[in-house]
């Protein structure tokens, strides 16, 4: 039986990452690096801030420091929040989603983002107080694909329902990088087809929807 669900962040409950997107491609324009729409998507999604900047700086040959990785990082958050402004930056379903689920079973979050944004968002949509557990970009010493993200959001919940076994969680992403840290992990997973197309994620997920009003309890009991 089900008996937890850790979303994701970026991608599946706030529709951030076209403004993620922005903020690489404004702070790396003014090192001398062009970023496409098409290759964020394709190569650089899945990683958190220090990742990306480290592997876009590997792959245009710019021999960035972690000093300079670091301040990278610091601007683009900045440059993320300028963009947050504008308005609520959640998926339509995610607000309704969030209070169904946690009716029924504790949440949690596993994301690559910065504690901070998360966070910022959450407190924005008075939606913080239904996470029993958020795990963000500097919480592990790896990011998605790797495990840790998802092992250490399930440890964080056994400190609210005691004895849990990761194959009681159900993760609910958005790309292939997040479903396969989730299932290394040992949970089963649900894909939102946001960011990438259902033929993009076919085989990386237990089941597939198109968008959070299909995340019922109904519907998550039926995959266990």
């Amino acid at each position: 039986m089900i008996r937890a669900v850790v979303f994701d962040f970026d991608g599946v409950l706030a529709n951030s990452e076209p403004l993620h997107f922005r903020a690489y491609r404004d702070i790396l324009a003014t090192c001398g690096v062009s970023l496409t729409e098409s290759d964020y998507y394709a190569h650089y999604l899945g990683y958190d801030d220090v990742g990306a900047f480290r592997q876009i700086g590997v792959d245009r040959g710019a021999a960035w420091n972690a000093a300079r990785v670091n301040e990278l990082v610091q601007r683009k958050a900045e440059r993320l929040e300028e963009l947050e402004r504008d308005g609520s930056v959640l998926f339509p379903g995610a607000d309704a989603a969030v209070r169904r689920l946690a009716a029924a079973w504790p949440l949690a979050i596993a994301s690559g983002a910065r504690r901070a944004e998360i966070v910022r968002v959450l407190d924005r949509e008075r939606l913080s107080t239904y996470f029993a557990a958020v795990v963000a970009a500097e919480d592990t010493p790896a990011s998605k694909p790797a495990p840790d993200p998802y092992l250490s959001a399930v440890d964080e919940l056994r400190r609210v329902v005691g004895p849990l076994d990761a194959a009681a969680c159900v993760a609910v992403e958005d790309s292939r990088w997040g479903l396969e840290s989730a299932r290394a992990a040992g949970l089963r997973t649900i894909a939102v087809t946001h960011t990438y197309s259902a033929d993009q994620l076919a085989g990386a997920a237990d089941a597939a929807v198109p968008s959070l009003d299909r995340l019922t309890v109904a519907f998550l009991s039926r995959l266990a």
